[in-house]
């Protein structure tokens, strides 16, 4: 996540669903069963970490057994000290007691325990971005200070890969046309982040990092799956049997699952919006629209998806009557500035959700300049009768607005380059009468259909009516 440009809305599920699935995570539910079995007789160290005579006890009373018992308890507390469930009452002495927040998860509100369970995710997070414990041990220098020039191991950098990773796995998952509720393979996510956009083929130093973040990932995402970030499928033990090297790429999508597959959980879509909205980015969530002007609404969702828009509409509609609520669109979709044409677009496809009690509201706008052509297909598409016809004028105006609002809703699209083929041919005439047009965008319109049309000649046609349009409107 490199810029603060706004990111596709996220479908949260409601904030109880997401409580429940926070409180039966393993690691905040081992968390807080430590927090209550924590009394006088806990002692921590300088830390707050549990004593090391403490953690076979710990251990046991959480059900872990085998060589990482002891550390799996530890984190746990570790968790339970951070996310305020226990509470060190005396760093002397080493004593603890029940934090104020333990009580938070039996006793508050949905919204309480997801804010418990986001200072969680924030400890597994940090300690994803640490390398192993012996490695820091041995870095360590007679003072108490960690060489991290030893280590090879920039904690800045390493925060900011697990950062960057995880931001793509959540555009990824909320992305219309993305991954959504499917795993992501491992070397597709590493790479990702580490292959720059414009290179071809990667080089053997490319694959080489990108064989190296699998790696690390693999490690870090082992550490998020307890606190239920995501759901992990890890790389094949296989793979890694030789020590000294590293696992090649897949060589085809038959194998590609080996190499570990990872999918965003509805808690972790909502940890990692939390998190990214603290760093500053615009991640916006389906129905915090609902509330507010059909000018919030329509600029809104100008940045959304098509189905994304369509569910913010629907939520929006649902608190308003509907002949109010297309009034209230309608006046929010004037304008001559550069995103008026994808508000009407967006307005459009609103009041299609909405019924024939909006007739009149429809029928009120058929003189307006700006509204009359998507207001004559309204009434045409609802069975309307007296729909009286288009001039040719707003004909043309209203395939301009149209072109002008997919243009900057979808780019240069393989939909868009269709409907300019379809126009071009259906119309022999239409650049000679497209370039009259009195639209802002109209020169714009014309540019980029010369650039979409396959055929030169028409192409070329195209980019002169731009240039006349240009100089009717002085530029």
């Amino acid at each position: 996540m490199s810029d603060s440009s706004p990111l596709p809305p996220v479908r949260l599920r409601p904030e109880a669903e997401l409580a429940r699935a926070a409180l039966s995570t393993p690691l905040l539910s081992r968390a807080a069963r430590l927090a209550r079995w924590a009394g006088p007789a806990t002692r921590v160290d300088a830390g707050g970490g549990l004593v090391e005579e403490q953690l076979p006890a710990a251990a046991e009373l959480l059900g872990l057994s085998g060589d990482d018992a002891a550390a799996h308890a530890s984190e746990a507390w570790r968790v339970a000290v951070d996310a305020g469930l226990v509470a060190v009452t005396d760093e002397e002495a080493g004593t603890v007691a029940a934090g104020e927040e333990l009580a938070l998860l039996t006793a508050g509100s949905p919204h309480d325990v997801l804010t418990v369970w986001l200072s969680a995710l924030e400890t597994v997070v940090a300690d994803a971005s640490v390398p192993d414990l012996d490695g820091l041990l041995d870095a360590m220098d007679e003072g108490g200070e960690i060489d991290f020039a030893s280590l090879d191991w920039d904690p800045e950098a390493e925060a900011e890969f697990l950062d960057g990773v995880l931001g793509t796995l959540y555009a990824l998952t909320v992305s219309e046309g993305g991954a959504g509720d499917a795993p992501v393979p491992l070397p597709a996510l590493a790479a990702s982040v580490i292959v720059p956009g414009d290179m071809g083929e990667p080089t053997n130093d490319v694959l080489e990092q990108v064989s190296d973040a699998m790696m690390r990932l693999d490690d870090q995402f082992r550490m998020l799956e307890p606190v239920g970030l995501v759901e992990y499928q890890p790389v094949d033990e296989a793979l890694m049997a030789d020590a000294d090297e590293e696992p090649a790429a897949p060589v085809d999508d038959t194998d590609v699952s080996r190499y570990g597959m990872v999918r965003l959980t509805a808690l972790g879509a909502y940890g990692l919006r939390a998190r990214l909205l603290e760093a500053g980015f615009e991640a916006p969530a389906v129905g915090e629209l609902a509330d507010k002007g059909a000018d919030a609404l329509l600029d809104g969702t100008s940045r959304f998806g098509q189905s994304a828009a369509r569910a913010e509409t629907e939520q929006w509609l649902t608190r308003r009557e509907p002949l109010a609520s297309a009034r209230e669109l309608l006046a929010a979709a004037r304008g001559a500035d550069t995103g008026a044409p994808l508000r009407r677009l967006r307005c459009q496809q609103a009041l299609s959700l909405v019924g024939a009690e909006a007739e009149p509201a429809l029928r009120d706008v058929l003189d307006d300049p700006e509204l009359g052509g998507l207001a004559r297909v309204w009434l045409s598409e609802h069975g309307a009768s007296d729909v009286p016809a288009p001039s040719q004028d707003l004909v043309f105006w209203l395939t301009v607005d149209t072109l002008a609002a997919q243009l900057q809703a979808e780019g240069n699209s393989e939909e868009l380059q269709a409907l300019v083929e379809g126009l071009a041919e259906q119309h022999s005439g239409f650049f000679a009468a497209a370039w009259r047009v009195d639209h802002p965008a109209t020169a714009d319109v014309l540019e980029a259909m010369g650039r979409l049309h396959p055929d030169k000649k028409v192409a070329k046609e195209a980019r002169k009516a731009a240039f006349k349009a240009r100089s009717q409107h002085g530029g």
